[in-house]
């Protein structure tokens, strides 16, 4: 009962300053009016929320962008062709955006490739040091196989994680070859 007493306080504290503030909009049209830095820091948060919410995005596709102005470009691979599609139709949406180049690949279909994701996917995760990666909605470390080749890109705290998930990916057979482009958060 305390334990939940405090969390309701805790959970107070962080909101009720947020709710107090007075917001009148204006800071909003600004920046959605605004072609400088602001307005692209804008669109691109946007973008990338838009990306992470789409539906069939997993660990399995890479999707990544760039803002220059009011033109938005799409990259990275995917294992669907509708994925790329949402992910140009959303980006459309978003105020501000004025054209979207959609470059991102769609990786061929591929039985061989399939149980590589799967083999990756246990490997990498299946390994206790790195099992929390894999409790988010969208894991940081995505696997993508490209005709029996392994990319791995990503986020990972520390470079013994790079590094022990560049070991996981070389265990699975049937790879070709394993590229660890994985970055270390800062």
């Amino acid at each position: 009962m305390k334990r939940v007493s405090t969390y309701i306080c805790v959970l107070a504290m962080a909101v009720l300053p947020a709710l107090a503030q007075k917001h009148d909009g204006s800071a909003d049209r600004r920046n959605a009016l605004d072609p400088g830095s602001t307005g692209q820091d804008r669109i691109a948060r946007e973008v990338r929320h838009e990306l992470i919410m789409l539906p069939y995005y997993g660990v399995f596709d890479d999707l990544a962008y760039t803002v220059n102005g009011g033109t938005v470009t799409l990259y990275g691979r995917v294992t669907r062709p509708t994925l790329k599609s949402d992910a140009g139709n959303v980006v459309k949406q978003i105020e501000g955006v004025t054209k979207v180049d959609n470059q991102i690949e769609v990786l061929p279909l591929s039985g061989m490739d399939d149980r590589i994701r799967m083999a990756e996917y246990r490997a990498i995760f299946g390994e206790p040091a790195l099992s929390r990666y894999a409790l988010q909605a969208v894991p940081p470390i995505h696997i993508i196989v490209d005709n029996g080749n392994v990319t791995l890109v990503g986020v990972v705290a520390n470079e013994s994680d790079k590094n022990l998930a560049g070991i996981r990916a070389n265990g699975v057979s049937g790879v070709f070859g394993v590229t660890n482009d994985l970055r270390v958060e800062k």
